[in-house]
């Protein structure tokens, strides 16, 4: 049973949402402020569903600091229109948000999907112990472990699959809307930037390539590639 750690400051829909998670057969934790879930968070836990407003640690400053130790997947609860506090989430390495109010549906449909890829890349490793090499970046779907000259990256769980992806398909042109729904497990509508928050980040924390190709391509209107050597 998949745990997860629901951090919003609103009892009467943490409550709802418990109830409604539970049965569905997850085990449901509950914070009410960021530093109570900060104080919760441990190996145990494979998500959380995070709400930006909040307080004594609101969600953007606890991801924040979430992230310097802790790469567990985590959806933003963000105001619906507020552009900012979903850039901000996924800047800060946020697997992907959700506008409240929300449908019951499509909160459980993200949930599985971010949980159907963890299992999916631990079910890679132990099944064919996969290994991607592009120039001196290798990249291991079990532990879902990226190292670059044997150095490791910290990335993410959608910025290693995302990643991953890209080098399956290296030299291929991928459309945003397939990345969403392979990647991201959601289709792509008008003004969802998540997999371009999601390539600018991986663009930000790999090195330079050895072979001095860029990492990726961005055709316009077509979608993004992976440079091949």
């Amino acid at each position: 049973m998949k745990t997860i750690l629901l951090v919003d400051d609103d009892c009467e829909l943490t409550s709802l949402l418990k109830k409604l998670l539970e049965m569905e057969g997850f085990n449901i934790q509950v914070a009410h402020d960021g530093e109570q879930a900060l104080n919760q968070l441990d190996s145990s836990i494979n998500l959380l569903l995070l709400d930006v407003i909040m307080p004594r640690k609101n969600g953007i400053e606890t991801l924040k600091e979430l992230r310097q130790q802790h790469q567990t997947p985590v959806i933003m609860l963000t105001a619906r229109g507020n552009e900012l506090d979903r850039v901000l989430g996924l800047e800060l390495g946020a697997d992907d948000y959700l506008p409240k109010p929300f449908n019951d549906r499509e909160l459980v449909a993200r949930i599985r999907a971010i949980l159907r890829r963890s299992y999916w890349t631990e079910q890679q490793s132990v099944e064919s112990g996969t290994t991607i090499e592009v120039d001196c970046l290798c990249l291991k779907t079990g532990p879902q472990e990226a190292t670059f000259d044997g150095a490791i990256l910290e990335l993410t769980s959608t910025e290693f699959t995302l990643l991953y992806f890209l080098a399956q398909h290296l030299g291929q042109v991928l459309p945003r809307a397939q990345l969403s729904q392979e990647v991201l497990g959601k289709r792509l509508t008008p003004f969802d930037r998540a997999i371009d928050m999601h390539i600018a980040n991986l663009r930000r924390k790999l090195p330079k390539r050895k072979d001095g190709h860029p990492w990726f391509k961005t055709l316009r209107g077509r979608g993004y590639l992976m440079v091949s050597a």
